[in-house]
């Protein structure tokens, strides 16, 4: 998607009469069916006159420019491409990044690779403008097939700061960036010629309009799968190429645990994120990352299913790695800093202590379980999504864990929320119609309202026309779609030949709940597309489409239009049990479905 395209001079002329901001306004309203943020409107005024002044030092009039392109599975846009040949008549296509940027708010940061940016009334972490676009670059490639064909095509990327002093000691210039802006140039508000003769270079040869066409019709290659991966990731080399708050939190747990490998003190780094965000795909990478820098590094979950896909994926020797929250009750094992890095991944999942029935009676101290994660770790990292808390058990928040690291005075870093949505086709409006359908988010729509996204959904009548759905998907591609279903049905265990009970029974309907004896394999395996999951064993990353079987445990009221909890056609005892908040655990469950 791009919210403008033609070709510089028409660009050029919509800039100079002032039809510019206008143009791409309308456009945004038609696509996202809302208005621009007024901020965001400005801002193409402004900084689109700075490029159209730039390219009076370019002759490159019959080349095509396209503004606010929409990286593909993902809501983040690219601020201006430009495409051509450049002089040695390779075929190209330039990423510019404009910041309106000051150097007055723009501070240095010590976390390796990222700056201050003080935006008035708030201030926030961000990658280095150089970063930010090689990320857009890396994105690009690993989405766009075009990038693989012949004749290839270069992909160039620069940052236009053009509010911005240029000088050896100003923030964006320090000598530790000079290898990056070496790559990725970051012209300052003095270099206009210089960034017109960069142009110029870059693509004056010859007005590309085949590259434009070929980029144009690329085939977008499907989304790499966490799970494909993981082996990779850990054991070899980086996998999934970050963009912008990704690369914030990345680089800054990177300079952490640096520094906590020379220290004694304790440290906490908090990284919020809703589901699609990237949570997981930066904690396996920072794990390895770290692993090949020969650090003690330990990943827990809350959840059975996702630990142990990760050991079935990694195999007998990195169980030890991947733990579960419970794994720290011995103190005798952990007592202090035994580790260098935990990551504690699905943070929301934090029980109040690991006891459970099979707890020996030497363990069970009371003690909660956020302090045996805090007390085994230098640096401990922790991902979390509040609304993904599912059962009263799990009492995972930012207010719990900032309580415990202050009790064991370890400085508590809480990097910028997750935002960015890769999954849903990189719709972040598809979960917000989720949650305001579920009344999650207090918006109050009615539930009947329509709203365009990127995702498709739908409602049918019956379970059948959902399975036939579903069929369908995994027919196209194997393994790409399950059913899930809300835990209104008992769970029953396989028969003694191994075949499933059909559990979950609606009218003539009939199929059978995922296997409770290998419950993890049910997202993976090809059994799984011939069985109906729950929220337990589905983390979303592992397929493409998911048909949702709404049961009466969570009705609609017409006449308060809310949701209503029915706990007595729920089968989940440990979550309706004693539950004052059956409702919102329940809506939540729906929700990461």
């Amino acid at each position: 998607m791009k919210l403008y395209e033609n070709v510089v001079k028409k660009f050029k002329e919509d800039v100079g009469q002032n039809k510019i901001a206008d143009k791409i306004t309308n456009q945004y309203q038609d696509y996202y069916k809302r208005k621009a943020n007024k901020s965001e409107v400005r801002s193409w005024t402004n900084s689109l006159n700075f490029v159209k002044n730039v390219l009076e030092y370019a002759p490159i009039e019959e080349n095509k420019i396209v503004v606010e392109y929409e990286l593909p599975y993902s809501e983040k846009r690219i601020d201006v491409l430009l495409f051509g040949k450049d002089s040695y008549g390779n075929d190209n296509i330039i990423v510019i990044e404009l910041k309106q940027w000051s150097n007055e708010n723009v501070e240095d940061s010590k976390n390796d690779g990222n700056v201050f940016v003080d935006f008035g009334q708030f201030k926030k972490e961000h990658p280095h403008p150089s970063l930010q676009v090689e990320g857009y670059c890396w994105h690009l490639k690993d989405f766009l097939t075009v990038f693989d064909e012949e004749p290839k095509i270069m992909l160039s990327a620069c940052v236009y700061c053009h509010n911005y002093n240029k000088g050896e000691n100003e923030v964006l210039y320090l000598p530790k960036f000079k290898k990056n802006i070496d790559q990725y140039p970051v012209f300052s508000k003095q270099e206009m010629v210089n960034f017109g003769d960069y142009l110029k270079n870059k693509l004056s040869s010859d007005p590309g309009l085949d590259v434009f066409g070929r980029f144009n019709l690329s085939i977008l290659r499907p989304s790499k799968k966490l799970l494909d991966h993981t082996g990779e990731m850990i054991n070899q080399q980086q996998i999934f190429h970050l963009i912008d708050e990704q690369i914030t939190s990345y680089k800054a747990i990177m300079t952490k645990a640096k520094e906590v490998s020379k220290s004694k003190e304790k440290a906490v780094i908090i990284i919020k994120g809703g589901p699609g965000t990237g949570k997981s795909v930066i904690a396996l990478e920072v794990m390895g990352e770290l692993l090949r820098k020969s650090m003690n590094v330990v990943h827990a979950t809350g959840s059975s299913a996702f630990t142990n896909t990760l050991r079935k994926i990694l195999g007998a020797r990195s169980a030890s790695q991947f733990k579960f929250f419970n794994s720290f009750i011995d103190k005798t094992k952990y007592n202090n800093n035994e580790i260098d890095v935990l990551i504690c991944d699905e943070a929301h999942r934090i029980r109040k202590t690991s006891e459970s029935i099979y707890t020996p009676a030497n363990l069970r101290t009371g003690e909660p379980q956020i302090n045996e994660l805090l007390r085994a770790a230098k640096l401990a990292i922790f991902f979390i999504d509040e609304k993904q808390v599912v059962r009263p058990t799990e009492t995972g928040s930012i207010k719990l864990i900032k309580e415990a690291a202050e009790k064991f005075n370890a400085k508590i870093y809480e990097m910028p929320e997750l935002k960015t949505q890769f999954r849903c086709g990189g719709s972040g409006n598809y979960l917000e119609k989720i949650e305001t359908i579920l009344r999650i988010q207090e918006k109050g729509a009615d539930i009947e309202a329509d709203e365009e996204t990127k995702m498709e959904l739908r409602i049918v009548d019956s379970p059948h026309e959902l399975k036939n759905l579903i069929d369908k998907k995994n027919k196209e591609k194997k393994n790409s779609a399950r059913i899930t279903a809300g835990f209104c049905w008992r769970w029953s265990k396989p028969n003694r030949d191994g075949s499933l009970i059909k559990d979950v029974k609606i009218g003539d309907f009939e199929m059978p709940w995922e296997n409770k004896n290998e419950f993890w394999r049910w997202a993976t395996d090809d059994s799984g597309m011939e069985q109906i999951g729950t929220v337990y064993t589905s983390q979303g990353f592992e397929f493409d489409y998911i048909g949702v079987i709404f049961g009466n445990d969570l009705v609609w009221d017409k006449e308060t239009k809310n949701w209503r909890a029915r706990p007595e056609n729920s089968h989940d005892s440990m979550a309706k049990r004693r539950n004052d908040e059956f409702a919102k655990h329940l809506k939540n469950i729906y929700r990461v479905h």
